[in-house]
C-alpha cells in the first residue's frame, strides 16, 4: 500500500461555517465546493479536510444524519502559546485554555460553529521519552 495523502471528512451542519473557520483560522484554502461540499486543503504536511452537509445524499443511509461528534483534530504545532494567543485575538473559541500535562504535552482546544472540535499540541519531551 501507497498512501500519498491523508484526509479526514467531518459531517456537519453547515458547511460554510466550519470551511470558513479552516481557511480563517487555520491556513486552509478550498480546493473544491459544491453544494453541501467543500475540500480543504494546506500546502504543508496537514491531513486535508472533506466537509459534508449533514443529511446529504452522498452519504450510506445509516451516515446521513450523524454529526462530527466525539472526535478531535489535532494538530502537532510548534510556538504553541502563540497560536492560542493568535487564535484568542481573533475571537476563535477556546474551549480548553492551554495547559501541560505530566507526560510532556502542551495542548489546547478550539471548537468551530459545528462543534468540531481543533486542539493544537506541541511537545516539550521527545515522545516516547
Amino acid at each position: 500500500m501507497d498512501i500519498t495523502a491523508s484526509t479526514v471528512s467531518l459531517t456537519v451542519d453547515d458547511v460554510a461555517a466550519s470551511s470558513d473557520f479552516f481557511t480563517t483560522h487555520f491556513g486552509y484554502h478550498q480546493v473544491m465546493a459544491a453544494d453541501g461540499f467543500a475540500s480543504l486543503a494546506r500546502e504543508d504536511a496537514a491531513v486535508d479536510l472533506v466537509l459534508l452537509q449533514r443529511g446529504t445524499e452522498v452519504l450510506p443511509p445509516e451516515q446521513r444524519d450523524q454529526r462530527a461528534a466525539g472526535l478531535i483534530v489535532a494538530f502537532t504545532v510548534t510556538a504553541i502559546a502563540e497560536h492560542e494567543e493568535r487564535l484568542r485575538q481573533a475571537g476563535a473559541p477556546i474551549t480548553m485554555p492551554l495547559r501541560e500535562e505530566p507526560w510532556g504535552e502542551r495542548l489546547f482546544q478550539v471548537t468551530d460553529p459545528n462543534g468540531v472540535v481543533v486542539q493544537l499540541v506541541e511537545w516539550t519531551a521527545p515522545v516516547g521519552a
